[in-house]
């Protein structure tokens, strides 16, 4: 019996230092690399394209992996083998093979030192045992580095290992859909085996839009059709098996191309057509939700009534476009029995067509409203704030207790559409509000100008003026407001681009607050913006626009990056510097009390 008691003592000790060991291993291995970037809106060839050439990585790497001494040509000679995954010989610099070796072990053994890397899948088989050996300091055959075509595929094979393992962890923020045509490839990408473990996904108010589309929002579903119209994406539609020819019928019938006067963006008649009239049919829709909704305080939305007055007096001459033959001036909100078809069909493909499911069941399954990460608060768009810098209220929350809230409203809204269980209005509902609410934490500006931009010529009405986070940022007592909130360092985020060539930074002055969206897609900038968290630098980089890219291509060249240098650690940083890692020690605090009670 003592037998089996010591037994059962010494395999609960074993399990516990192991528990102990692994923590205490990671707290001092380094932080892991770390790209964010946002506001891909669709760009999936281009955002393809850099994710190969690991958004200009691979040089910082080798800098930070190998000695000081080593020139900029050296260390550009190494990036260029590692990228071609071939030895290429240069006169002007001299390195045999046994030295470029020699090279690319240490860079790799510098990436290795995060324990969360297995290697198991990351050195080809062939020279799996060599390339351990060579990390490890043991020696190897001679043969490696005396034969020529030995030497060589080493070298490329020690170059495909470090390639992949160049990035630990993407952070997305957010917006995938509309403007670009194919959000479907970014988030295959994303959710791909070769990614899905490495990538945290922070919802943008564009994600919300399709969100709330597929749980049942009619003027959701209307105005991502609306949008999807309006960028002329009729192959998506196509890939997605989406039928349009109900929608197709009666917008040609109701609102032919010829008679609209406004300022739709469609390319194509069908696409003008279909603009128009599920622009009218999203009116009516969301203004049935703000009446019913007052808790929103969105009344100054409520245009149709304003209009249908326009119409029966004939004072339309503030008005680009007055043909609505769909809207009842005596009840303008009121869907016509065709306009209610339509709707009814589109709601019908949305919330039960299998491909568009596959897609946004990745967002209510990986998606967060915020993430935090090595000291670092991750949104969207914003904190909603007010003018004197406190933090705004909405359905009686604010700060992180709101954004709680609107994570839970997701989560539980998602699980019914993955179950196909009825929603409850109210949370479809929110789902509108969290698109275009002033107080929402996606969006932050006094008002979505869709009705005006489309129908009023008074260009100042079109104005969406952005409210106070930008201007909050700038303060030092509201950054500290934010560090004590979620208990973090910096913020970073997206949304808002951030136009690079008229000299516009990154990051603030003092590092804390990072706008990382650099109008990714052709809708905006056309360049983007990326951010890298190494253990030794926070640094941003400003992406190629295509057409960079096409000439570097065809000069066999890299595309140019310019990098912003945002803060610099003489120490590499480590999992203990993090929030994470506050919580790791607690945890190995308690597992060693546990221990000393065996002694």
């Amino acid at each position: 019996m003592k037998e089996n008691s010591f037994r059962l003592q010494t395999s609960e000790l074993d399990k516990l230092a192991q528990q102990l060991l692994d923590i205490e291993n990671e707290l001092n291995s380094n932080i892991p690399v770390t790209l964010w970037i946002s506001d891909l809106h669709g760009e999936g060839d281009r955002f393809m394209a850099i994710l190969r050439g690991r958004f200009g990585m691979l040089y910082q790497t080798c800098r930070e992996a190998l000695p000081k001494t080593f020139s900029v040509d050296k260390v550009q000679y190494l990036t260029q083998i590692i990228r071609k995954k071939r030895y290429v010989k240069e006169d002007r610099i001299l390195m045999d093979t046994q030295d470029v070796i020699f090279c690319l072990v240490q860079i790799l053994k510098y990436r290795l030192s995060n324990i969360r890397h297995r290697t198991k899948n990351i050195f080809p088989p062939e020279f799996r045992n060599t390339i351990k050996r060579l990390i490890s300091g043991l020696p190897v055959p001679d043969q490696v580095f005396e034969e020529k075509a030995l030497s060589e595929r080493l070298i490329s094979h020690l170059a495909h290992s470090i390639r992949q393992i160049l990035l630990d962890r993407i952070l997305v923020l957010g917006d995938i859909f509309d403007r670009g045509a194919q959000p479907d490839k970014i988030i295959r990408i994303l959710s791909s085996f070769a990614y899905r473990d490495m990538v945290d996904y922070v919802f943008g108010n564009h994600d919300i839009l399709w969100m709330g589309a597929v749980s049942g929002n009619q003027s959701l579903v209307a105005e991502a059709m609306r949008i999807t119209c309006r960028y002329d994406h009729f192959d998506l539609m196509e890939r997605l098996h989406f039928d349009s020819s109900k929608l197709a019928a009666f917008a040609e019938k109701n609102y032919p191309v010829e008679k609209i006067t406004g300022k739709f963006k469609a390319k194509t008649g069908k696409g003008k057509s279909m603009e128009k009239a599920l622009a009218v049919i999203q009116f009516k829709l969301e203004e049935q939700t703000i009446k019913k909704f007052p808790e929103y305080e969105m009344e100054a939305r409520l245009w149709l009534d304003r209009l249908s007055a326009m119409l029966k007096t004939g004072d339309t001459a503030g008005l680009n476009d007055s043909h609505f033959p769909t809207i009842d001036l005596d009840d303008p909100t009121k869907l016509t029995e065709e306009e209610q078809e339509v709707i009814d069909d589109l709601t019908h493909q949305f919330t039960g067509n299998s491909k568009i499911k596959r897609l946004l069941s990745y967002f209510f399954k990986k998606g967060k409203t915020y993430h935090i990460h090595n000291n670092i608060l991750n949104i969207h768009a914003l904190v909603p704030s007010k003018e004197d810098g406190e933090f705004e209220e909405f359905l009686g929350r604010q700060g992180r207790n709101l954004l709680d809230f609107v994570q839970e409203t997701i989560e539980r809204v998602g699980l019914r559409y993955l179950r196909e269980e009825p929603q409850e209005e109210e949370d479809q509902a929110l789902f509108f509000y969290l698109w275009c609410g002033p107080k929402s934490p996606f969006f932050g500006k006094h008002a979505m100008k869709t009705f005006e931009r489309y129908f009023l010529l008074d260009k100042e009405s079109h104005t969406e003026r952005t409210l106070y986070w930008k201007k909050n940022l700038q303060t030092d007592s509201f950054k500290k407001k934010l560090k004590d909130e979620f208990g973090i360092k910096r913020v970073v985020f997206g949304h808002t681009p951030v136009d690079y060539l008229k000299g516009n930074q990154m990051a603030s002055a003092d590092g804390v607050a990072i706008n990382v969206d650099g109008g990714f897609a052709a809708a905006y900038y056309n360049r983007g913006h990326a951010l890298v968290h190494t253990p030794y630098q926070l640094f941003g980089i400003i992406l190629p626009t295509p057409e960079e890219m096409q000439k570097a291509a065809e000069q066999l060249e890299s595309a140019p990056l310019d990098i912003e240098l945002i803060d610099e650690f003489r120490q590499p940083m480590k999992i203990k510097d993090t929030a994470r890692g506050v919580l790791l020690k607690r945890q190995s605090n308690a597992l060693l009390a546990r221990i000393r009670e065996f002694a």
